[in-house]
Formats: structure tokens, C-alpha cells, sequence
């Protein structure tokens, strides 16, 4: 069997890309949210919570809370990933 060799910053960079790609698009899905109801996360939150209930709105609601908090995680990940001084990689 041969042996593949692959640098470390290799690996990094490979990840990077994946989550700034991944990044961007759950932004373009938090704008589309924005743009359809013309208000944050937040307000649209608060109306939703203290309002007549709307079954569309808190589908809405939840797709769109889900896409922040993903996002919200996937930055810490590239924030982790580039503060790393430790990086180990596993095989399997």
C-alpha cells in the first residue's frame, strides 16, 4: 500500500475552506430571513414568542434560530482552528 504524505497546514487550510464555505452560506440563509420578514433574529423572536400563534412563522422561527446558532458555532470552530497549537492527526 502506498503511503500518502500530507502537511498539517495542509489539513488546516482544507477545514478552513469547508467551514468559511459553510459560514457563508448559513449567512445568505440568515439574510434571506432578514430580507423576508424585514427585521433581527431578535425582534422576529419576540413576535413570534408574544404573538397570535403562526404555525409558518415558528417553523419560521426555528429554521432561522437554527441557522444562527450553527453559525455561531461553525465561526468558533474557525476561531479554534486558527488559534490551534496543537493539531493531531487520527487515522482510522
Amino acid at each position: 500500500m502506498k503511503t500518502i504524505e500530507v502537511k498539517k497546514e495542509e489539513v488546516i487550510n482544507v477545514l478552513r475552506l469547508e467551514l468559511v464555505s459553510e459560514i457563508q452560506a448559513l449567512k445568505k440563509s440568515l439574510e434571506l430571513y432578514e430580507i423576508k420578514y424585514g427585521k433581527s433574529l431578535k425582534e422576529f423572536e419576540k413576535e413570534v414568542l408574544e404573538g397570535k400563534e403562526d404555525f409558518e412563522k415558528w417553523d419560521d422561527y426555528m429554521e432561522w434560530k437554527a441557522y444562527e446558532n450553527t453559525c455561531k458555532d461553525r465561526l468558533s470552530h474557525l476561531k479554534d482552528l486558527k488559534n490551534a497549537k496543537n493539531i493531531r492527526v487520527i487515522t482510522k
